[in-house]
């Protein structure tokens, strides 16, 4: 079979549109998607392309059937793992495999039911502090619950809050810093000059030193707490090896990192879509008290919330926290007459694919029916958490997060938004803008 050659966007035109990419890429992506097609490539200049696609079956074969010859891109490997060490979401190959089949356990469904009760305190404690019958932005307010969430499924009650916000800072600070460095590369220069990196890699050391002591406390104590932090300790390599102290910080503040943004951004914009539909809002609060009334324990309520579980995974559909997938292939390949010549760059764009025709009907429609049954129906095309062994390894614990918060969320408010409008900000997680909405009491 001839190879077919990808359509390309000229180095010209991608300079002439780099102020608009620069503060939204999306458009972009979909003008060139809509004109060349499921796959094209952008020539950045100095021989250097990106493969931009929204074919699910190419992201599928690439993420799934031959995922061993694509490896994250360095802005994970490199450009993360300067601020937050080299943990699952930062590492390719054996070590990635190693570190996976060592914490995996930790993650499973029987493991993760221990800590319902501290996801559900956080949750109500945050929802505390929403106030009725005044515009605000809501996603403030799911940042806390995202990040406290974590730190006390992680630590249980040995973080004190001020602990709890200088780690909040420092992580939102190096997340700050590092979007600023991918998206204007040509002032690395400044950065290192004026000392803005130097000063941040000080801010994620002071992180570390606060979880050592954390971590020495709770070695010293002898007591258990059954939280993730006890499930990390507790984990061993093939040989019998517990992770190194380095290793286990690493860890840590990834799942601070991993763990909360995506949520939050995922919860706020959940709440937006609700405050479009009223309608929505009545059934999930229909559901709750039923659930509420016939579920013994956190486990079994979350499993008699399906429309609301529905409800999150439409919203995820639409505006999903991780829009894009990137990946660098190790060797030559060719998928359907498409050659990829070896370290070739590929993007995914997960905005797109959720939103093909091809595969999903009134793709711009809000309509948590089309999950009914569970998401596996979608599975070649919807992609979340990612998918293949490299798929994110808490994803059930979001879910049962953000599940937890829309029932109490809704089961306390009706919520309205002075706008339908949703505003968007692309960076590395797809991000909420002015996400003002107004809660009265239900």
């Amino acid at each position: 079979m001839a190879n077919i050659d990808i359509p390309t966007v000229s180095s010209f035109r991608f300079l002439k549109n780099a102020n608009l990419i620069l503060r939204n890429p999306l458009p972009f992506h979909r003008e060139n998607f809509q004109k060349l097609g499921d796959i094209f490539q952008v020539d950045l200049g100095f021989r250097k392309n990106v493969i931009f696609c929204r074919d699910a079956h190419f992201a599928e074969y690439v993420l799934k059937k031959n995922h061993k010859n694509y490896h994250k891109s360095t802005i994970q490997t490199e450009d993360m793992a300067k601020y937050l060490g080299h943990g699952l979401l930062t590492t390719d190959g054996e070590q990635w495999r190693k570190q996976r089949r060592m914490v995996q356990p930790a993650f499973h469904k029987k493991q993760l039911a221990q800590l319902l009760d501290s996801v559900d305190a956080a949750i109500k404690t945050e929802i505390d502090r929403v106030e009725t019958g005044k515009a605000m932005d809501i996603f403030p307010i799911f940042n806390d619950l995202a990040f406290q969430t974590v730190v006390k499924s992680l630590f249980s009650s040995a973080a004190g809050q001020e602990e709890i916000n200088i780690l909040q800072y420092i992580t939102e600070a190096a997340q700050k810093m590092l979007v600023k460095e991918l998206r204007q590369p040509f002032k690395g220069w400044w950065f290192k000059l004026s000392g803005k990196i130097k000063h941040h890699l000080e801010l994620t050391q002071e992180a570390r030193e606060i979880l050592k002591k954390i971590v020495a406390e709770r070695r010293q104590s002898g007591q258990r707490q059954d939280d993730l932090l006890d499930m990390l300790l507790d984990a061993r390599y093939e040989d019998g090896e517990a992770m190194s102290e380095k290793q286990l910080i690493d860890e840590i503040l990834i799942l601070f990192t991993a763990g909360h943004e995506t949520t939050s951004n995922a919860l706020t914009f959940t709440t937006k879509l609700l405050a479009n539909h009223p309608e929505v809002q009545d059934k999930i609060s229909s559901e709750v008290k039923e659930a509420r009334a016939n579920s013994e324990d956190h486990f079994e309520f979350l499993k008699n919330c399906t429309y609301t579980s529905q409800v999150v995974e439409e919203s995820m559909r639409l505006y999903p926290p991780v829009y894009f997938i990137d990946r660098v292939n190790l060797e030559d390949d060719e998928f359907n007459g498409i050659h990829i010549p070896k370290n070739s760059s590929l993007l995914f764009s997960l905005y797109e694919i959720h939103r093909n025709e091809e595969h999903w009907k009134n793709p711009e429609e809000f309509n948590p029916d089309r999950f009914e049954g569970g998401g596996n129906k979608h599975e070649p095309y919807y992609f979340p958490f990612g998918a293949g062994p490299r798929k994110c390894i808490g994803n059930n614990f979001a879910m049962y997060e953000m599940i937890m918060t829309v029932a109490e969320l809704v089961s306390r408010f009706k919520i309205s938004a002075p706008s339908a409008e949703i505003e968007i900000q692309p960076l590395i997680t797809l991000k909420p803008k002015n996400a003002i909405v107004e809660f009265t009491p239900r």
